[in-house]
């Protein structure tokens, strides 16, 4: 028979033995992680003794974050499901739990799409209802951005400006400048920001001055883990150039030192002669002086106009050198037209198969394997397995769109993203940024909106190259690849609220 202090002494025991059971150790990784912008990486985590946690609490957090005094959320599963009520913004829609696993003790954690803010420590926390432990987690992401993009800024300084900018890198990398020596040239402090994703964009500006080539490279290198990245553009400003700028202000102001002598000549004549002698006597005379002196004003404007426009020429022809391939090319021109057995049913095809816009209302159109159901792309009816073709598109006035080739095989009753391991040869521009979609995608830093975009392939060499046709200039190129099968001119004319058309237009090839 149990007395009472004996039923105390069980129940206690009882009680003990029941926290005991649930006691356990939360394990994480002891190393590093390493990720890779834009894949998918596991950060594992599991209780020992593999009990389950279906009934648990897994909390996921990002810990030691500057500039803030508290862990913030990355994901919550509690009461037997996944709560996002007060997830961090950046991770919606990227992180996961394996649910199958939780009862095997697997509080593992999948985020999708990684991005520069996601450098840094994890925190899990498994909690039952008696014990909590938890486990920390480092992820380093590394991201090779941009090639650095050159432009001239102007003159400045008895010289020319240059700035050199690149995109997409983590972590932070580094830029200079340097000769045809190879020597680093002064450069003031680089601007560096971080775009909403949490890659670095870095800026630097230098003054150059006229050299016997006229040759400079923008070099940018990042120090990862074990090796140094570097990547660099060599930049060739044409003596012309230099001149032009140099001359066009030297004209100028020539030009208003000449005004100003003049003016101040008729002036000061005036203002004598009407103090030493009468108006009536001497106003013949000084309309003949102010005609003269008219007369000198107006030649030298007209010879300083003459000069300026002929400068003016010579630099607009410099500019027009910035791209000197592209006519050649244009002349490779094809007739393209769209094929609306492959149009996504809320594209609307004119009559003529040259424009396509997005429309609201999905269109009952009838299946078949060639069309896109999920996202609104179209090709063009013509494809290529050999030589050289060129088209243009016109996208004025879009704040979406995606232009390029891709291969016969492209699946086109699902999602793909759109980069050359599954056939697709593309740049876009969305949220007014441009892309070219690499693995991991490039952002292009570009001088001028492009209102119409060429788009050249030659299929022996495994080019794909675009171009802004009214600006003479180079976009991105796609070099190296293989081509096995037919390619077909590509098209994406953007979402809702889109409705500007895409336009096909004749190549007008100039000599």
């Amino acid at each position: 028979m149990i007395t009472g202090t004996g039923c105390w002494c069980v129940t206690l025991l009882l009680l003990l033995h029941r926290a005991d059971s649930e006691r356990f150790e939360v394990l994480g990784l002891t190393r590093a992680i390493v990720a890779v912008a834009g894949d998918d990486i596991i950060l594992p985590c599991y209780i020992k003794p593999n009990i389950s946690v279906e009934d648990m609490r897994v909390d996921w957090f990002r810990v030691n974050l500057p500039d803030t005094q508290s862990n913030i959320r990355v994901h919550l599963y509690q009461d037997g499901r996944d709560k996002y009520h007060d997830q961090i913004h950046s991770y919606r829609g990227r992180t996961s739990l394996f649910k199958e696993e939780l009862k095997k003790g697997n509080t593992s954690l999948k985020l999708t799409r990684v991005q520069g803010t996601d450098d840094g420590h994890y925190k899990c926390l498994v909690e039952s209802k008696t014990h909590y432990d938890d486990a920390t987690i480092q992820v380093y992401v590394r991201a090779i951005g941009s090639k650095p993009e050159v432009s001239i800024e102007g003159q400045k300084e008895g010289g020319m400006a240059l700035l050199c900018v690149t995109k997409g890198w983590f972590p932070e990398p580094e830029l200079e400048w340097l000769d045809s020596e190879g020597v680093t040239l002064s450069a003031g402090p680089s601007e560096t920001d971080r775009d909403y994703e949490g890659f670095y964009v870095v800026k630097l500006k230098t003054t150059v001055k006229e050299t016997d080539i006229n040759r400079f490279t923008c070099r940018v290198r990042q120090r990862q883990l074990h090796e140094v990245i570097k990547m660099e553009t060599e930049f060739h400003i044409p003596s012309e150039l230099i001149l032009v700028h140099t001359e066009t202000w030297k004209v100028a102001l020539a030009v208003i030192v000449s005004l100003v002598i003049v003016l101040v000549a008729i002036s000061a004549f005036s203002v004598w002669w009407w103090k030493n002698a009468s108006k009536a006597e001497h106003s013949q005379e000084l309309e003949q002086v102010k005609d003269e002196l008219r007369l000198e004003l107006k030649k030298n404007q007209d010879h300083n106009t003459h000069k300026l426009k002929i400068l003016a020429d010579q630099l607009d022809l410099v500019n027009m050198k910035g791209c000197p391939e592209l006519e050649t090319i244009r002349k490779h021109a094809v007739d393209v037209t769209l094929d609306p057995d492959t149009a996504h049913p809320k594209l609307i095809l004119s009559e003529d198969r040259k424009q396509v816009r997005y429309g609201d209302i999905k269109q009952n159109l009838p299946d078949n394997p060639k069309r896109f159901d999920i996202v609104p792309y179209v090709l063009g009816k013509e494809g290529f397995s050999s030589g050289r073709f060129y088209y243009e598109v016109q996208v004025e006035g879009k704040n979406g769109w995606t232009l390029g080739v891709a291969r016969e095989s492209i699946n086109r009753k699902k999602y793909i993203r759109l980069k050359p391991e599954n056939g697709c040869w593309t740049v876009w521009l969305r949220y007014e940024e441009y892309k070219a979609f690499t693995d991991p995608s490039v952002v292009l830093s570009l001088r001028e909106k492009p209102q119409k975009v060429g788009v050249f392939v030659d299929y022996e060499k495994g080019q794909v190259s675009f171009y802004n046709v009214e600006a003479r200039s180079h976009i991105y190129s796609f070099t190296g690849y293989t081509f096995t099968e037919k390619l077909y001119p590509l098209f994406y004319s953007g979402a809702t609220g889109n409705s500007v058309p895409q336009v096909i237009t004749p190549v007008g090839v100039t000599d």
